[in-house]
Parts: structure tokens; C-alpha cells; sequence
């Protein structure tokens, strides 16, 4: 005979089977009067771990706006004169006051000022503004230097190249011409940043001019320059094969005006025979081997040529290979 129990006989749960909570026949705590019913809601996630500065903005209420917006909304500043106008090196070029290099080297030395207040590199300023430039600037001007040279063959004008000298290493004590009627002494430092004011290629001789004064340069070779370079050009004609052959007239005609080089017009030129086999060349600008190119376009070889005055200076006695000062006295 079986005997049965009201309570059903609980057995251990199988291994690997979870065990069934069996329901509590003891009263729990009470709960507390007023307390809400039905099933317990799950705990709300910790908020996140705030850092120190957001912590104190969260204590001082909310954030100010961005100083970014703030900036925005502020009145433009009104644009001041270094940015408006052009630089203030090129002002004082244009000026004929110094090169732009020689303008840097004086607003850097503190020697110029603009309205009144002293000049920043890179300043920009507008045409009507008051540039006043220290003395002692012109002082350090009027001590650079202008050479004359008589450039011989085998030497080029600028910086070497193709293996050949820049003429500027003529210039030392030994080369200087004995009659030069300027009687200073020769520095070493004369003969050093020397730019040439003009082209005189390779295979021609003459004046050439070297100068460490920007104003100098800028006069002989800027874009607005006009100044007269004359030359002396030994041709033969190659138009026809007679030994005898006459250069045309109408030919002359075209060396003075109506040839073009590199798709430009050239300007007018003086041209005209110094003597039945040399002809006289006087230009106003200065392309590169320009001469030598005309005589070409009318059936001409060019056999020699020497430049012998820029402007109103002469090449005069100055031996080959041998320098002097520029006068004080001389202009081009």
C-alpha cells in the first residue's frame, strides 16, 4: 500500500539540469505601506563617469556659447595698410628709391617709415602713403659700387655656364686700368655681388656694366628702360654668291624697322654702314643675341661685334679685359 503525501516528494534535479526555485512557503519582509505592486523593474545603468571639467559646467549651469560664434557675430575690423595697396619694397622701386632687394635690407634695418610709424617687411601701402627713408640708408647706397668693364670673348655676362667664367672674376686690383681718373682704392668687397646691367653673349666684346647698385640696374634693364646701347657689327652678306655681291638698301631698311623675333615686333633702330664691311647699330632694348638674329633674317653673318656706349658713357680707351669706376659725374 502506497502512501501519498498533500506535499509532493521532491527529488534532486539531474546533473546539467538547472535547479527550479521552489516557491518560499515562509512570508517575506514586509513591504512597505504605499509600496507599488506587480513585478520589480531592473536598476537604471550608472551614468557615465563625467570628467572634472564637465563636472564643474554641470554645477554652473549650461555651457556658454562657443567663442567661435561669438567671433562671428563681432563687427569686422577694418583692413589695415598692410593689407591693402602693394609692397612697400616695390613702392619704394617704383619710387627710384632702391631695388627691391636693397628696400628688404632697409625695412629689416629699421631705416624706413611709413605715416610715420616705422615699416614691417611685407608691409603693404597705398599710393598716396608718406615713405621716409633714414639717411644712413643712402649713406650704405652711395658706397656700392658700378664698374665699367671691356668684356673680352670667352667670358659671359651673368653666372658661368657651359664650363665659361662669369666676367665679374675680372674685376680685382690687377685688372684695374692704370688711367682710371677715379682715384679710390680698390676693397676686395667691390668685386663681390656684381650684377651685370645688360647682355653681351659669349663671342662679342665691349662695355659691360657691373654694378651693386639696384638702381643702376633697374635704369639699364628694367621693363620701362630706353636707354641707347650702340654697337659695332662686322658682317658679311650671304644673299647672294658673287664676292662682290651689294647689300640691298631695302634690306638696311628692314634692319631699322619691320623685322620680328620670337613673334614680337622689334622696336625701331638706328641702323647705318660705319664703313663698307661694318655696320652701326644703336637699340633700345636688348633681346637675347638680338643683333646676331637680325642680321640673319636679311642674309648677313655677323664677324665681330663690340658694344661701344650705353646711354651717354663711352667704352672710350678702356683696354680689353681691364675695368674702371663709374664717375660720379657720368650718367647713362
Amino acid at each position: 500500500m502506497t502512501i501519498r503525501s498533500d506535499r509532493q516528494i521532491q527529488r534532486p534535479p539531474k546533473r546539467g539540469t538547472p535547479r527550479a526555485e521552489a516557491p518560499s512557503t515562509q512570508a517575506g519582509p514586509a513591504r512597505p505601506q504605499g509600496a507599488p505592486t506587480g513585478p520589480a523593474r531592473k536598476p537604471a545603468p550608472a551614468p557615465a563617469r563625467a570628467e572634472p571639467g564637465e563636472a564643474r559646467r554641470v554645477a554652473r549651469g549650461p555651457a556658454a556659447p562657443p567663442v567661435r560664434a561669438e567671433r562671428a557675430a563681432a563687427p569686422a575690423t577694418p583692413r589695415t595698410s598692410t593689407e591693402d595697396g602693394i609692397r612697400l619694397s616695390k613702392a619704394l622701386s617704383d619710387r627710384g628709391l632702391a631695388s627691391r632687394r636693397e628696400a628688404d635690407d632697409w625695412i629689416a634695418a629699421g631705416w624706413v617709415k611709413v605715416n610715420g610709424q616705422m615699416a614691417v617687411l611685407g608691409q603693404r601701402v597705398t599710393p598716396d602713403a608718406r615713405i621716409e627713408v633714414d639717411p644712413a640708408a643712402h649713406q650704405q647706397q652711395a658706397r656700392r659700387v658700378t664698374i665699367l668693364l671691356h668684356k673680352p670673348m670667352g667670358y659671359v655676362s651673368g653666372q658661368a655656364e657651359d664650363g665659361y667664367e662669369p666676367a665679374s672674376v675680372l674685376v680685382t686690383a690687377a685688372n684695374r686700368w692704370k688711367d682710371d681718373p677715379i682715384r679710390r682704392p680698390f676693397h676686395p668687397g667691390h668685386g663681390r655681388h656684381l650684377a651685370p646691367a645688360g647682355r653681351l653673349d659669349i663671342d662679342s666684346t665691349g662695355l659691360l656694366v657691373l654694378t651693386q647698385d639696384g638702381r643702376v640696374a633697374r635704369h639699364l634693364i628694367g621693363e620701362d628702360s630706353d636707354v641707347e646701347k650702340e654697337y659695332l657689327v662686322r658682317v658679311e652678306y650671304q644673299g647672294q654668291a658673287q664676292a662682290q655681291a651689294v647689300f640691298p638698301p631695302e634690306a638696311l631698311q628692314r634692319l631699322q624697322h619691320g623685322l620680328w623675333l620670337d613673334g614680337k615686333a622689334l622696336k625701331p633702330a638706328k641702323v647705318s654702314w660705319a664703313n663698307e664691311d661694318q655696320l652701326r647699330f644703336v637699340l633700345r632694348e636688348g633681346r637675347k643675341r638680338q643683333i646676331r638674329r637680325m642680321c640673319e633674317l636679311v642674309g648677313l653673318k655677323v664677324v665681330g661685334l663690340k658694344r661701344v656706349r650705353i646711354g651717354s658713357v663711352v667704352l672710350g680707351k678702356l683696354p680689353v679685359g681691364q675695368w674702371r669706376y663709374l664717375r660720379d659725374d657720368e650718367r647713362f
